[in-house]
């Protein structure tokens, strides 16, 4: 038995050495065979080859080469900074030269006041829509907590010679720098010009923000979004991935896309188009043949985080109409509302047992409300406005939206199957949600009264005893608004402020005078000094504000 086991292995290798001889030889013959044939390349005669020439025949350009030419100048790259928003200030202090990433929020989805309801199955397909915040992944909330500062990348387009830009809102959301960088900037590692914000509308995801100039900027046309028909040929130019200047054609794939549900997507109607669109396109023109904007680059449908063929802009018309508000004195977008609440796509079996085609179903009506004082009860099929039918919500939201508050309308309405009519009196659309929620509208700090938010701190007086120990009065540092000016310089609660840039603060109004005074740009010193530890004097802080 060992003896044929030993002559089986034997022949095993036998034929293994048989094997590797025979391929080391076919190795061997064929690189003898390849080099044989590169000699004989290398000696080959090509005295009768004809030398290549670049043929200069001019070429007339076409309506994409125009449009770039004459838009590219008036479309920027916006840079933004988000300082870090550190989860417990008392214990450290951020690091403002690195990086994390950003938040995007998340829109609740109740129909309520004129709100459109949507499947469930939305909310799978909402998972696969992509904003453009500039390549940047989600964040974890209002600021990373490893203190670093968070960058992200946009588009936008200039619309007036004095540095008036359009972008999305969720390009400069949060951002605590904006700069703005033109066509005809150096390129270079420099991120831009400074910019401020002007106003924006979260409801359509817009933004408007300018820039100094010293000399008329060119600008875009704005073209109507109404007469672009599905087919049009289109032209988008960005910044996608930090290239700018991208130039991308498509054409217009279809029109009136809503892509979130319920009342986050009331006033999101977007032209679809199949435009090479990518992050950091966000707040870039879609253009006709005419070279005019008829949208704004706001949103892509994607299961790869890039360009997938469906991508989404905001209607010029919209986009026109929501920066004459916002360039107003009031800076914000105000919308009409009457205070229900309804559900679209409903079944035909809803319609048929109620006997209606067109209209909207009111589920909800707001008591003390617009329309409950007008008359209106849940139940009612809103028909018509002033005499013109109401085909569904989306009609109904948008034609309310755009009344201005105080203004009357005539609502036909069914009820019962019976006819009727009511004269409603459109009320505030942000007041109007705020009471159905059962709260206030939140306003804006009121910087006459709290200095202190220019600054990004709480203060109060200090107590005599505290006033006593420290052998001067001042204010004591209530809390620390995360990444804020005050953050930056290392300040932190319970310090008391005994003087900024030389003056007293030491009293609340003292501090408020001073406060209101600084404008950005200035230098600020604070003198503090920390009451646990009085022995060790003032300490002198300071920045640049």
């Amino acid at each position: 038995m060992k003896s044929l086991l030993a002559r089986l292995r034997s022949h095993r290798l036998a034929s293994t050495f048989v094997l590797l001889a025979t391929v080391s030889a076919a190795i061997i013959g064929g690189s003898f065979a390849a080099h044989g044939v590169r000699g004989q390349e290398r000696t080959s005669d090509s005295t009768d080859a004809t030398p290549l020439k670049v043929t200069n025949s001019p070429i007339e350009p076409n309506a994409f080469v125009k449009i770039a030419k004459s838009v590219g100048p008036a479309v920027v790259n916006i840079n933004t900074q988000t300082l870090p928003k550190a989860a417990d200030n008392k214990n450290r202090r951020p690091n403002p030269h690195s990086r994390v990433q950003p938040n995007p929020q998340n829109p609740g989805d109740d129909d309520e006041d004129q709100g459109q309801g949507q499947g469930q199955g939305d909310n799978n397909f909402q998972d696969f829509f992509n904003r453009f915040f500039g390549g940047q992944a989600p964040d974890q909330g209002d600021g990373g907590d490893d203190g670093q500062v968070r960058e992200s990348l946009g588009s936008g387009f200039i619309v007036d010679p004095k540095g008036y830009i359009i972008t999305n809102n969720h390009v400069i959301e949060k951002a605590d720098k904006i700069y703005v960088k033109l066509s005809t900037d150096p390129d270079s590692q420099d991120l831009g010009r400074p910019a401020r914000v002007i106003g924006t509308d979260k409801a359509t995801d817009l933004a408007v923000i300018k820039i100094d100039t010293n000399s008329p900027l060119p600008i875009v046309k704005m073209g109507n979004s109404d007469q672009a028909q599905v087919g049009d040929w289109v032209e988008a130019i960005g910044s996608p991935f930090a290239l700018a200047q991208t130039v991308t054609a498509g054409i217009v794939s279809a029109k009136n896309r809503t892509i979130e549900p319920g009342v986050a997507g009331q006033f999101q109607h977007f032209i679809q188009t199949d435009a090479a669109i990518n992050p950091g396109n966000s707040g870039g023109p879609l253009l006709n043949m005419n070279g005019e904007v008829i949208g704004v680059n706001t949103a892509i449908y994607t299961q790869s985080a890039g360009y997938q063929g469906i991508g989404f802009a905001m209607p010029s018309n919209t986009v026109v109409a929501v920066y004459n508000d916002l360039i107003s004195p009031s800076h914000k977008v105000t919308r009409g509302s009457i205070g229900i609440s309804f559900r679209s796509g409903l079944s035909g079996a809803v319609n048929r047992v109620y006997g209606f085609k067109n209209g909207v179903l009111v589920q909800q009506v707001q008591p003390g409300g617009p329309a409950d004082k007008g008359g209106i009860k849940p139940g009612d099929i809103i028909t018509s406005i002033d005499g013109r039918s109401i085909k569904d919500g989306d009609d109904l939201v948008n034609d309310i939206a755009s009344r201005h508050p105080g203004s009357s309308i005539r609502l036909g309405y069914l009820r019962d199957g019976k006819p009727g009519d009511a004269t409603v009196t459109v009320g505030d659309r942000d007041k109007v949600f705020a009471e159905m929620a059962g709260q206030q509208p939140t306003n804006a700090p009121d910087n006459s009264t709290e200095a202190g938010e220019k600054l990004g701190i709480v203060v109060r007086q200090v107590t005599d005893q505290t006033a006593a120990r420290l052998h001067t009065s001042g204010v004591v540092i209530q809390s620390v608004r995360p990444g804020s000016f005050a953050d930056l310089q290392g300040l932190e609660p319970g310090l008391v402020i005994t003087r900024i840039n030389k003056h007293q603060t030491g009293t609340k109004d003292q501090f408020d005078a001073v406060v209101k005074t600084l404008k950005p740009g200035d230098d600020v010193v604070f003198e503090i000094m920390d009451p646990h530890h009085p022995e060790n004097g003032i300490n002198y802080v300071g920045g640049t504000l």
